[in-house]
């Protein structure tokens, strides 16, 4: 499911650079070959570091796994790739949900 471009809930978004979010896409489908068993014991949990975008820009990339709801349900990853911290807002984002018994939404 190519969930770049749209939020938590699948609701369709406006994307205003590609390359980025090709790069959040590629980083969200990474993220979810985590299995909920594995995440559940880290939850929640992020990190963020530089990379370089497909186009060869210097990006940062942050990734958070945080309980969509209360503690031991469904988890939700996000992906935001941006051009550094004072383009955050410019930047894309990717989410999914990983379902309690292992299904991604």
């Amino acid at each position: 499911m190519s969930t770049a471009g749209r939020d938590e809930i699948g609701a369709k978004r406006q994307v205003s650079d590609p390359d980025l979010a090709e790069m959040a896409e590629d980083e969200l489908t990474r993220a979810l070959t985590l299995k909920w068993s594995e995440l559940s014991a880290i939850t929640p949990w992020g990190d963020s570091y530089e990379g370089v975008s497909p186009a060869g820009r210097q990006v940062m990339v942050d990734r958070s796994y945080i309980w969509r709801g209360a503690a031991g349900g469904d988890i939700l990853v996000e992906v935001a790739v941006y051009g550094g911290p004072s383009r955050y807002d410019a930047g894309e984002r990717a989410s999914a949900v990983i379902a309690r018994g292992g299904n991604k939404q």
